[in-house]
């Protein structure tokens, strides 16, 4: 990420993913750096500097069509991953996070619904087993 230039979008991008996904979104960035650094600024300025900063809605509403977005796809389990954890980190729980992933079986079918429930489960697991409450 040397390489990227750090402009006004950059620098708000960088922000608001660090706020928003935390670690996840730090390795997605990270991910990239090797094969498509250009693509990783575009994540960072576009999808953060841009739409996530918008102020017409508020980081949980964002988080909350985000995950059904990707929930409808059926096959972004990944980044639904990603974004199942971005949720929490900006307040939702994990029951209005499976409530919204329950809600895309009306529109996008149950086996999406039911990719995006196993995802939630295994993001829900994962947490719980680096939580203080499981280290020995």
């Amino acid at each position: 990420m040397t390489n990227l230039a750090k402009n006004d979008r950059y620098v708000r991008g960088a922000k608001a993913l660090a706020q928003i996904d935390g670690h996840a979104g730090e390795k997605v960035i990270t991910a990239l750096a090797d094969i498509a650094p250009d693509f990783a600024k575009y994540v960072i300025e576009f999808s953060f500097g841009d739409i996530y900063s918008r102020p017409g809605l508020d980081l949980r509403a964002r988080e909350i069509a985000t995950v059904a977005a990707l929930t409808a796809l059926g096959n972004a389990a990944p980044q639904l991953k990603v974004h199942i954890e971005a949720s929490l980190n900006v307040g939702l729980s994990r029951a209005e996070i499976v409530e919204v992933i329950m809600q895309m079986a009306v529109y996008a079918g149950f086996p999406a619904a039911l990719n995006g429930i196993f995802a939630a489960k295994e993001v829900f697991a994962a947490l719980d087993a680096n939580s203080p409450a499981h280290s020995p």
